[in-house]
């Protein structure tokens, strides 16, 4: 539940949408939501504005097409992140769907709800800035399975071996108390000192490259949301173009596509500044949040220095941003935020409860 009614989480098997179920997911934000859709950091779609009376025909539809799992323990467990350039039974796809069989296993380990898996076994690995607790990535002919926060990885000769040591690497975390509560991450886990089984001895090596920008790309055409976010419309029109790959981007890949699609909230210019800024929903979309965040995010956008990133959150968690940034705000009141250099939300302020104003002014004497 959140402040613009309940918000369902659709988990696109493997990241891809058809055309039909691009479809069904419009038609249920605009009979049943609110006619707006966010595209989480995950690569997740989070249909907004749903009835507690309408929850249980949503479902019904959802699962229809494809789009709910075998039981809610499955669906919670299958956090999953492929790459999104995958091709058909390419390694990335072999591995994904093994290690979606393991998780749906009436023994898959009850891991948090936030634990996740990247899958990004291509010829260049895109995910590791993406969040994740294990990933899987291509070491030449074979494949790393490693931690989240970790150096060491293990070596894996073929996709379903690499399944196979990603789920014990999971069943490892949860034997060695890396969940308490109910939570627990990978990263704090590994920072806490908890040592790695022996099998762990390939150095990890080698830096993420920078992530995709909207435009053309080698599986079809790359456009990017709004702050993330789609109005059932556009979405409707989008799935008459061909199937959907999910990113944790903020953008869609729309497989085969040629030209870009002229439909409002869309950007396709890889130098427009809102693509440089992360964005929570805030209020009243959010019960956490102290302010709205989208309409200062807008008004900014055009203040916002080259090259400079910002994240505005709605409250403490951070949740659009996990990580520091360059520069937060994060909300303190009705239209007061307190700014944050190299940090996250939570962290202490450098300055305190300033207007959209101050904060204009702030941001033109960034460094």
């Amino acid at each position: 539940m959140s402040g613009d009614g309940m918000v369902i989480r659709v988990r696109a098997p493997f990241g891809q949408l058809s055309q039909q179920q691009a479809a069904c997911v419009a038609k249920i934000s605009d009979i049943f939501g609110n006619g707006l859709i966010d595209l989480s950091t995950r690569a997740n779609l989070q249909i907004r504005g749903i009835a507690e009376k309408d929850h249980a025909k949503v479902i019904e539809e959802l699962s229809t097409h494809g789009l709910v799992d075998q039981s809610i323990e499955v669906e919670a467990r299958r956090n999953l992140l492929s790459q999104p350039f995958w091709r058909e039974n390419d390694e990335t796809h072999r591995i994904a769907k093994a290690l979606s069989a393991l998780l749906s296993a009436f023994d898959a380990p009850e891991l948090p709800g936030k634990f996740g898996f990247a899958v990004d076994a291509g010829p260049v690995s895109f995910l590791r800035k993406v969040s994740a607790d294990i990933r899987i990535e291509r070491h030449r002919e074979r494949f790393t399975v490693y931690p989240d926060g970790g150096t060491l990885a293990q070596l894996a000769n073929d996709p379903q071996s690499a399944a196979d040591a990603a789920m014990d690497l999971a069943r490892w975390f949860v034997k060695t108390g890396g969940v308490i509560d109910g939570r627990g991450r990978m990263a704090q886990h590994i920072r806490n000192g908890i040592p790695l089984p022996p099998q762990f001895q390939t150095v990890v090596a080698g830096d993420p490259p920078p992530e995709p920008g909207p435009g053309k790309s080698s599986r079809g055409r790359f456009i990017a949301l709004e702050f993330g976010q789609i109005s059932a419309p556009v979405l409707r029109e989008i799935a008459s173009l061909g199937k959907i790959r999910l990113t944790p981007w903020k953008m869609l890949l729309i497989l085969g596509l040629e030209e870009a699609p002229d439909l409002p909230g869309l950007i396709h210019d890889f130098r427009d500044p809102r693509l440089r800024i992360d964005v929570c929903t805030g209020a009243p979309g959010c019960l956490q949040g102290r302010s709205a965040t989208r309409t200062l995010a807008r008004d900014l956008a055009a203040q916002l220095p080259r090259n400079q990133r910002l994240h505005i959150s709605g409250c403490a968690k951070g949740c659009a941003h996990p990580r520091q940034a360059p520069i937060t705000l994060t909300a303190s009141d009705n239209d007061r935020f307190n700014l944050i250099r190299d940090g996250r939300a939570s962290d202490a302020p450098e300055r305190i409860n300033l207007s959209p104003d101050d904060i204009k002014k702030a941001l033109q004497n960034a460094p």
